[in-house]
């Protein structure tokens, strides 16, 4: 029963609308027409312009989230690249940095060895170079450790320079390293003369690491600010005639039969790394003269 029923409804189904079957074959027979007429003569290109203009909006409005997003992927790859290739130039700026920053410091070395080698080869002597140790750390005391000893023939009193002026004088040595008294240690007193009238004193050091005194010149002594001081080579310890400070200041107290003086030394005796072992020439020996000790012979008389 229910077989045979719904065969019957089944042509029902089929034509219970049939203008609209019909208006939908019209509809696709027109559109057939229609694309081979346009395909045929090309009558309907205005047509397909208007139909594309209102029809861009609708195409751009479905298209801008996927060309937002193909956007927004450059733009993050583009900023990843920009943020990378910045990390990596401040990297080798850095490092170009720190070598240019190198090389400045060994030209630097470079000139101050010079300046050494340069004011070493004035010398009747010959000279060594040093590296400072240490410092020592005494407030009250001027001392450097140097990296020769007697392995190196270095010897106590031995005078140390630098580019500029006496540095000070050795006062212990070891095999491998010396204990050095800078000319402005409290305990030492160096004998000068001023360059420019050759009259002589003593510069004595004090609690200023690059100043001296001259107590002993009186208050007639000709002696003004910028006069330079030198080693009067007396007593054999310093060279003579190498710089030791320049005068800064003169005070004279009528009060007073000496006036206060001082005196800024020219070595860099708080920043130098380098010193120069000064080793004196070593005179040689007068030759033999062979005519002091042969007495000529007399002559003998003539015989007939």
């Amino acid at each position: 029963m229910f077989a045979l029923h719904h065969r019957q409804r089944s042509p029902r189904l089929f034509t219970r609308n049939p203008a609209g079957t019909v208006r939908t074959l019209l509809l696709i027979a027109a559109c057939i027409t229609l694309m081979f007429y346009d395909h045929q003569r090309g009558h309907l290109q205005k047509v397909h312009a208007a139909l594309s203009t209102l029809v861009y909006p609708v195409q751009a409005a479905v298209n801008a989230p996927y060309a937002l997003a193909s956007w927004a992927e450059n733009a993050l790859a583009v900023h990843i690249a920009l943020v990378r290739e910045n990390s990596r130039l401040k990297k080798q700026l850095l490092m170009d940095a720190a070598e240019l920053q190198q090389t400045a410091a060994l030209q630097q070395e470079n000139a101050r060895l010079r300046e050494l080698m340069h004011s070493g080869a004035t010398l009747s002597g010959h000279v060594v170079l040093a590296d400072m140790l240490a410092v020592d750390t005494d407030p009250f005391r001027h001392l450097i450790l140097i990296d020769k000893g007697t392995d190196n023939g270095v010897f106590d009193g031995q005078t140390l320079l630098d580019a500029h002026g006496i540095v000070g004088q050795v006062i212990q040595v070891g095999p491998v390293s010396a204990q050095v008294a800078l000319i402005t240690d409290p305990s030492q007193a160096i004998q000068v003369q001023i360059n420019r009238t050759n009259q002589r004193t003593l510069a004595v050091g004090g609690a200023d690491v690059n100043e001296l005194s001259l107590p002993y010149l009186t208050n007639n002594a000709d002696v003004k600010p910028g006069d330079l001081l030198v080693t009067s080579g007396l007593g054999g310890r310093y060279p003579a005639g190498y710089p030791v400070a320049v005068v800064t200041q003169v005070h004279r107290d009528p009060a007073e039969p000496f006036a206060s003086i001082s005196a800024h030394a020219v070595a860099d005796l708080d920043h130098g790394h380098e010193v120069l072992l000064y080793f004196p020439a070593i005179p040689e020996p007068p030759a033999p003269n062979p005519g002091r000790h042969n007495k000529p012979k007399a002559a003998g008389k003539k015989t007939k």
